[in-house]
Formats: C-alpha cells, sequence, structure tokens
C-alpha cells in the first residue's frame, strides 16, 4: 500500500475518493457497533470509520488496536454528518476498507498527550516519544522555516555557505575545548571549534568576500536553559565592510526572518552604548519591552540623613506602579541580598513618602516624589557594578511578576562600544571582553599599551527581549596591532605563534577589512516559540549534566579502542 495523502490533506470536495493513509492511532472510539480511530501524523489528523457490517475481520483487528500503533489504511472519503471544528480534516471522515498493522506500540512510559507533565530525564530518555508532542512538531517546522527564510536572505545578498573544519588545532576562546585524540598521530589531539572565528576571517583574506554557514559550535562549559554543549549559529563575515554596514545587514535579515514566519516585531532596533545599557537597565542586554529603568539618586540622596545613602559609591532605585504588601517587600528584599546586595530600601509613593526611611529624607521629599505618582521605589546602595547587577536583575523579575515580558512581544536592539579588555582581579591581568581578534577603534590605537582598560572596541551585541543572540565586530587585518592585543592578555609571542602562526602569517599576504557576527540560532528559535529554554527547539538536545539519557552519551571506550588511539 503507498500513502496517496497526509493526514491533513483531505476536506470535503474530497468526498468519494477512494485514499490510503499512514500514521500513528492517535485516539480510539467504540460508538454503537462502529470504532472511530484518529490516525495521526506530522502534518494532523483524520478520522477513520471501521464498520463490521462491511469487513468484519478488519474490524476485529481494530478492535485491538492501541494508541500509537502505527497503520495503513485505504478507505472511501465520506462527508460527516457532525463537522469537527477543532481540527481542518473535520468535515470528512474516511470509511476504511483495509487494515495493516506496521508497527505496534508497547504501553507508553510516559504521556505524549494531555496535561500531565513528565520529568525531564524522562522525557529526554524517550525523546522519540517527546518529539511527536504537537508542541514540539511545532518548535521543529518553526526551526526548519526560519533557517530557510535566513538562507534565502544570505543567498540574496551575494553570500556563499561555507563549511568550516569540525577537528582544528586547540585555541583559547573563553570556554574549554572538548577534544579528540588522533590514532594516525598517537599523542596528538584534534579540538571541536567553539566557534568558526579563525577559518572565517580567513576566508575573508583568501577573497570569498561574504560567507555564511550554520555552524555547529561545542563548548564544555556549565549548562543552563540558554546553553548546551554544542549549539548552532547563523555565523557569517563580510569585506570592505564597517560596523554600520554590518548592522543594518543584519536587522535587514531578522526583519525578513520576522516576516517569514508571521512574526510581528518591532521595526526599530535602538542603540545603546556599554555604559548606557548598563546605568540604565543594569546589563549589556537589556529587555526593553518595558520600562522601569535604573534611577541614579546618587547626587540626591547625598543629602539625606540616611547613612547608608550618604556614604555609598552608588545609589540607583527603581519605580514601580504597584502597592507592595509588607510580606512581598520582604521577598523582595531577600532575592536582592540573594543576587548580592546588602539590604533592600524602600518608600511608598503618595501625598507624601511612607516607609521606615522616610523620616530620613527631610529635605529632597519633593524630589523623592517627582519619581512616580503611586506605587513603591526599591533602593539599592553599593558599588556601582553590584547596584547595576542588583537592580538589573530585580527589574526582570518585577517585570515577569507583573507581566510585562509578553511572550508574543519581540523588540530587538543593539549594544555598541564595549570596551576591549576587562581586568580579571583574579588573574591580575587583561584579557578580551569578547575575543582577541576584535579591532580596537582607530582613535583608541594609542592607548592600546598605555592604558588598556580605555581602548574601546569595533564591537557590536544584538540582543532581543533580554537575551543576547549575537556578538560581532569588525576584526583586526593588521598583524603588528594583532601582536599588540596578544601582549596586553600575556600571551608570549613564541605561543601566540605557536597557536596562531598560520593566521598571523595568512595577515601578511593581504588582508581586507572585515567584520561580522555569530547569531545564536537556538536561542532566536526558542525566543519565537515563546521559550527561554533552547532545549525545546533542539532535536536531541543534553541533559544539565550534558548526558544524553537516551543514547547513554557520554559513555566509556573499550580497551582496543584506546590501544589503538595511544591512550591509558
Amino acid at each position: 500500500m503507498k500513502r496517496s495523502h497526509d493526514c491533513n490533506a483531505l476536506r470535503g470536495k474530497d468526498s468519494g475518493k477512494t485514499v490510503s493513509l499512514m500514521g500513528w492511532m492517535h485516539k480510539r472510539r467504540d460508538h454503537g457497533g462502529l470504532i472511530f480511530v484518529d490516525l495521526r501524523d506530522r502534518e494532523g489528523h483524520t478520522q477513520i470509520v471501521f464498520n463490521p457490517q462491511h469487513n468484519k475481520e478488519m474490524y476485529t483487528h481494530a478492535l485491538k488496536l492501541n494508541r500509537e500503533d502505527v497503520i495503513a489504511i485505504s478507505g472511501k472519503v465520506t462527508k460527516r454528518h457532525s463537522v469537527n471544528k477543532d481540527i481542518p480534516t473535520g468535515d470528512i471522515e474516511v470509511f476504511a476498507d483495509s487494515l495493516d498493522l506496521i508497527g505496534k506500540a508497547a504501553p507508553l512510559p510516559m504521556e505524549i498527550f494531555g496535561d500531565v507533565q513528565s520529568t525531564e530525564e524522562t522525557r529526554l530518555k524517550y525523546r522519540y516519544l517527546d518529539l511527536r508532542k504537537p508542541e514540539m512538531q511545532r518548535n521543529l517546522k518553526l526551526r526548519h522555516n526560519a533557517s530557510m527564510a535566513a538562507r534565502e536572505f544570505f543567498n540574496s545578498h551575494g553570500f556563499l555557505e561555507i563549511e568550516t573544519p569540525l577537528l582544528i588545532r586547540s585555541t583559547p576562546e573563553g570556554a574549554r575545548d572538548y577534544v579528540v585524540p588522533s590514532r594516525v598521530n598517537k599523542g596528538k589531539f584534534y579540538a571541536l571549534p567553539q566557534s568558526p572565528q579563525i577559518y572565517k576571517q580567513i576566508l575573508m583574506i583568501s577573497g570569498v568576500d561574504r560567507y555564511y554557514q550554520f555552524a555547529r559550535c561545542l563548548r564544555d562549559e556549565d549548562l543552563r536553559q540558554d546553553r548546551q554543549p554544542e549549539h548552532t549559529q547563523m555565523d557569517f563575515e563580510m569585506s570592505f565592510v564597517d560596523e554600520k554596514e554590518i548592522m543594518h545587514f543584519v536587522e535587514g535579515l531578522f526583519k525578513h526572518i520576522m516576516k517569514k514566519l508571521g512574526k510581528k516585531a518591532d521595526p526599530q532596533f535602538p542603540v545603546f552604548s556599554y555604559e548606557e545599557a548598563m546605568n540604565r537597565f543594569g546589563t549589556d542586554k537589556p529587555d526593553i519591552r518595558f520600562g522601569m529603568e535604573l534611577i541614579d539618586v546618587t547626587a540626591l540622596v547625598k543629602k539625606s540623613e540616611f547613612k547608608i545613602f550618604t556614604s555609598a559609591e552608588t545609589v540607583k532605585c527603581i519605580h514601580v506602579e504597584k502597592d507592595y504588601s509588607r510580606k512581598e517587600i520582604e521577598a523582595l528584599e531577600k532575592f536582592a541580598k540573594e543576587e548580592g546586595a546588602k539590604g533592600l530600601a524602600w518608600l511608598k509613593l503618595g501625598k507624601e513618602l511612607e516607609g521606615p526611611i522616610a523620616k530620613f529624607m527631610k529635605g529632597i521629599e519633593k524630589d523623592l516624589l517627582k519619581l512616580g505618582k503611586k506605587g513603591v521605589l526599591l533602593f539599592v546602595a553599593d558599588k556601582k557594578e553590584t547596584v547595576n547587577d542588583v537592580l538589573g536583575k530585580l527589574r526582570l523579575k518585577l517585570g515577569d511578576s507583573l507581566e510585562l515580558r509578553k511572550k508574543d512581544s519581540f523588540k530587538f536592539c543593539w549594544v555598541v562600544d564595549f570596551p576591549l579588555f576587562e581586568w580579571d582581579e583574579d588573574e591580575k591581568s587583561w584579557s578580551p571582553s569578547h575575543h582577541m581578534f576584535s579591532m580596537p577603534k582607530k582613535e583608541h590605537l594609542p592607548l592600546l599599551e598605555k592604558d588598556p582598560g580605555k581602548v574601546m572596541a569595533n564591537l557590536f551585541d544584538i540582543v532581543l527581549n533580554g537575551t543576547e543572540l549575537g556578538s560581532g565586530g569588525i576584526r583586526i587585518h593588521d598583524t603588528s596591532i594583532q601582536k599588540k592585543v596578544m601582549k596586553i592578555i600575556g600571551l608570549k609571542e613564541e605561543v601566540a605563534m605557536k597557536k596562531f602562526g598560520y593566521l598571523l602569517e595568512a595577515y601578511k599576504y593581504g588582508a581586507p577589512i572585515h567584520g561580522g557576527m555569530g547569531l545564536g540560532f537556538d536561542r532566536l528559535v526558542a525566543i519565537l516559540c515563546g521559550t527561554h529554554d533552547i532545549r525545546e527547539v533542539i532535536a536531541f538536545p543534553k541533559n544539565k549534566n550534558a548526558e544524553c539519557p537516551m543514547d547513554g552519551s557520554p559513555g566509556p571506550v573499550d580497551k582496543k579502542q584506546l590501544d589503538e588511539l595511544g591512550l591509558k
């Protein structure tokens, strides 16, 4: 039997046709001598009718069908007397003439449909069942459609899709490498790429001009909702461009993807400097779907009589238009302390200030009352970094609790002007804020060796709904500048030549100005599907311990394999 239609294809106009359908037995109902089966495949459902008067043997077989049995039927399409408006095929049913059992299903170890929630471990162990859920099928389809839309846009703008190697030399990129032993060259190892960074720069030196790929990136790092040992990024690089041209291209790319997927996004992509984003939102990946920005009141509260405020380096507050109970405020204070604050001061707004610290605000009451007509002011006083970090996280928590972060609302923004280096207090040394191949701003080149902390780079991050989707920048294309950057981060020349000699050598033969980005594809799809957990949009993800409960990886290898690799 050959399948003639999928389970979402038939309509009233097909009445009278003889068809063949295949799929899973979704549900069975026995009514008055007739058996009704909902047959399901990836596309939808069709109701099948088994009539004992028509074929008693087939009817008997239908009585024995279990949930998720895979079957094939053939029969005649008939218009239904009572239309089921819940499914597109609800105006027809198929009266079966034949039934073949293709695959018998054992009792299910987990519920696939309905409101019963399985544990993460069970879902990942039986992922082939979990993926049958309609929401998971929708996620996979949206992912496919997003990738097709992206490829369409890249291809229409002169990009070549080129694959870069998965077995490369180990290079320091911030996370640990996964390493692969070589059987042919015993005692030596490949690394799996954390990103295609060096190879895509070499492609620009090779004259490719515009490259992209859906790159697999592998990093041995601690996992969370938006991290996996392996993830996919839309990676691209462009020659003879500046940062504005790259940003303009990315805006067009995301607008194209959103349009193709039928998602409405704010057409504006506001640009914030790194410093502005930190000051206003407490983070370099701001969620701009709602207000409640951080308000710097340091200068104002210095005039108060509250010693915690007058002695602090920085004091900021958030205005929330909600009247909180004392118990609710205590819960917020507990959260702030858990995130690193010494406490959370508060004032209720109205005709006058109310709260335990109101009596210390004499002389500045009117100024504080101007910050809002009602609700509360929540204050944190500490070092600037701590204040921004705690209030930034508190802002997001409040945004969730007040339902201001709508899943069907999409707002992009840019964060630019990042410092090239960050000071590592533990190591007492400089490290790259993004990576060591980022080009310093031209006007900051004289500061490279004099004052690295003041050097800004041509770096830019794209953010959607408070999630960083990707980092990009203009790359260094001059060997002398690259060597200076490596020296500042403590990478000795002989080590640099050993690890990156092939890139430094390539620079010598004429390198164009070039730049690009790595855009997190899993994160984008997750947000468009209404989740922040990228495991919901990856077919076979790992759990929090970087394990796959389905196939048992990572697992041991036998002694013969180790011997072949020269390993003990």
